[in-house]
C-alpha cells in the first residue's frame, strides 16, 4: 500500500508540474516544463548524494577512522543483503542521519558527531538499519526525484512572479495566480505526504534488518530530544534538505515547520514498540 501511494502521489506531482506550464506557456510551456524535469531529474539522478555530502561537510570514514560505526554498517549491510555503502561523518552536535545515492550500488550513509556521541551502540544500529532501510527501498532516490520536481515548480512559481503567464489559457490571470500560489503550496503538501510514508516503511525495514524495534524506538526519542535543543545551521540554511535526515533538523525559526516531512515521533515510536511485542509473540523477524 505505502509503494502503491507513493507512486500516485509523484505521478500527481508530475501533472501538476506540467499543468503549471501549461498554464504559463500553452502546450509548448507544458512540453518545456517536462524537458526541464527530465533535464533536472536526470542531474539529480547522477549529482544528488555528491552535493547533499559537500553542503554537509561529511567526511568519508572507513574501518580504520571509525571502526565501530564502520563495522555496524558492514553487519547490517551484510543481514539486509545490500552492497557496502560508503560511510561518512559530519561534524556537528545535534544528533541525526541520513541515507543518499542513485541506487544501493551507489549508496552512502551518513550520521552526525552528535549521534555517535549520545546514542548507545545498539540505538545506532537502529538509526543505521533504517537507513540501509531507505537504501534498499529506493527511497534515496524517489525523495530526489520530489525534491526535484518540487523544486520546479518553486521555479515555475517564480517565473509567473516576474514576467507573467500565459493570459490566453482556459483560466487566464487565474491560472497564473494558481501557479503562483498554489503550485507551490501543493508541491510541498504532496512532497511532506511521499516523505513521510517512507518513513514509516523504512522505520519498519530497519526494525527488520536489525530484528530490534527498540533500538530505534530508543533512538528516535533521543534524537528528537536532541534535535529540538540544538541547532544544525547548514541544516537550517537549506531547508529543502530536511526530509533526508531521521528526524527534522529544523527548529530554530518559525516558518521551519512548513518544510517538516516526518511523522510524529512519538506515532514512530509507538509503531515500533508494537512491533516489538509481534516479535515478542511470533519469534524474531525473518
Amino acid at each position: 500500500m505505502g509503494t502503491l501511494r507513493t507512486g500516485l502521489l509523484l505521478a500527481g506531482l508530475t501533472a501538476l508540474f506540467l499543468a503549471a506550464g501549461f498554464l504559463l506557456g500553452g502546450e509548448g510551456g507544458m512540453m518545456i516544463a517536462l524537458v526541464v524535469a527530465l533535464a533536472m531529474n536526470v542531474f539529480a539522478y547522477w549529482n544528488s548524494d555528491k552535493l547533499v555530502l559537500r553542503m554537509y561537510g561529511a567526511r568519508e570514514v572507513d574501518a580504520g577512522s571509525a571502526p565501530a560505526l564502520y563495522g555496524i554498517v558492514r553487519q547490517l549491510a551484510d543481514r539486509a543483503d545490500l552492497p557496502m555503502p560508503r560511510v561518512y561523518v559530519i561534524d556537528t552536535p545535534q544528533p541525526n542521519a541520513f541515507a543518499t545515492g542513485r541506487n544501493p550500488q551507489n549508496a552512502a550513509v551518513a550520521a552526525t558527531t552528535g549521534l555517535l556521541e549520545r546514542l548507545s551502540h545498539e540505538e545506532v544500529a537502529g538509526v543505521m538499519a533504517h537507513e540501509l532501510a531507505h537504501v534498499k527501498n529506493r527511497d534515496t532516490l524517489i525523495m530526489t526525484v520530489t525534491a526535484t520536481i518540487a523544486g520546479a515548480l518553486g521555479m515555475l512559481a517564480n517565473f509567473a512572479l516576474f514576467f507573467g503567464g500565459n493570459l490566453n489559457n482556459s483560466l487566464g490571470l487565474v491560472g497564473t495566480i494558481l501557479v503562483m500560489i498554489l503550485a507551490p503550496l501543493v508541491a510541498m503538501v504532496v512532497q511532506m505526504a511521499i516523505s513521510r510514508t517512507r518513513e514509516y516503511a523504512a522505520d519498519r525495514g530497519g526494525a527488520e534488518i536489525c530484528g530490534q524495534p527498540l533500538w530505534l524506538a530508543s533512538a528516535l526519542e533521543k534524537l528528537e530530544a536532541g534535535a529540538r535543543r540544538i541547532d544544525n545551521r547548514l541544516a537550517e540554511d537549506n531547508p529543502a534538505t530536511a526530509h533526508l535526515f531521521i528526524i527534522n533538523p529544523l527548529h530554530a525559526r518559525v516558518v521551519d515547520g512548513l518544510f517538516s516531512g516526518h511523522p510524529s515521533t512519538g506515532d514512530r515510536v509507538r509503531r515500533l514498540r508494537a512491533m516489538a511485542g509481534a516479535v515478542r509473540s511470533s519469534g524474531p523477524w525473518g
